[in-house]
């Protein structure tokens, strides 16, 4: 009776095993969003490492997490490293890859805990009408740990939902900086002394010519 019921449990052990080999190697997650602000501004916040805090859905995870930014935070290299003491928000690091002005950044992402893995982030931003559009994507590799993860849950549906919360939060800070550059613009034309026009185009040929009505 031992054996049978040895027997079938390293049947049942070898199905799992099997069919965990045949989940997806790799996994892909992306989201986009349209925001009313243009790409050179868009662009700017998520090529900035010292940016990412601000539209990131999972600082709330641990606002207290230790964080590390490069210095520059911004180009190729630029760096940041998270560390938090709760499993959910875990630590790791990002660092830019690549970078094309105002269309594109790629980065290597890398976690250390809860699980150790590594994939490539990739922000893209294209005019859309009056804003533009951006697309957060993520490529990763599903080692025997990924696949065996992926029988109980989905990594685009587990990471889309967050994608789609950081984008809304990328929004609002883009409009937030829209907002507060119209301010400022209008502020320094209030600022103008009272009265203050601006130059009327001279008419040259309605000029007098020099000397006349003069004698």
């Amino acid at each position: 009776m031992l054996k049978k019921i040895l027997i079938g449990v390293a049947v049942i052990v070898a199905l799992f095993l099997t069919v965990v080999a045949t989940r997806p190697a790799t996994y892909h997650v992306e989201r986009s969003l349209t925001v009313q602000a243009p790409p050179p501004l868009v662009h700017a916040i998520v090529s900035d490492m010292s940016r990412f805090a601000s539209y990131s859905p999972w600082q709330k995870l641990d606002p207290q997490m230790k964080t590390t930014i490069s210095t520059p935070s911004t180009g190729v290299g630029a760096s940041y490293a998270w560390d938090s003491t709760k499993d959910e928000a875990g630590a790791g690091s990002m660092t830019i890859a690549m970078l094309e002005p105002n269309a594109k950044v790629v980065q290597d992402l890398t976690f250390l805990k809860p699980f150790a893995s590594q994939a490539k982030v990739t922000f893209t931003t294209v005019a859309e009408g009056t804003g533009t559009k951006v697309t957060w994507a993520m490529d990763g590799d599903n080692g025997f740990l990924g696949k065996m993860m992926g029988l109980f849950m989905d990594m685009d549906t587990m990471l889309g939902k967050d994608f789609d919360e950081g984008l809304q939060n990328l929004s609002r800070v883009s409009l937030e900086e829209v907002t507060a550059a119209a301010e400022r613009s209008a502020a320094s034309v209030a600022g103008a002394p009272p009265g203050t026009a601006p130059a009327a185009p001279v008419d040259a040929a309605a000029q007098p010519a020099p000397g006349a009505g003069k004698g």
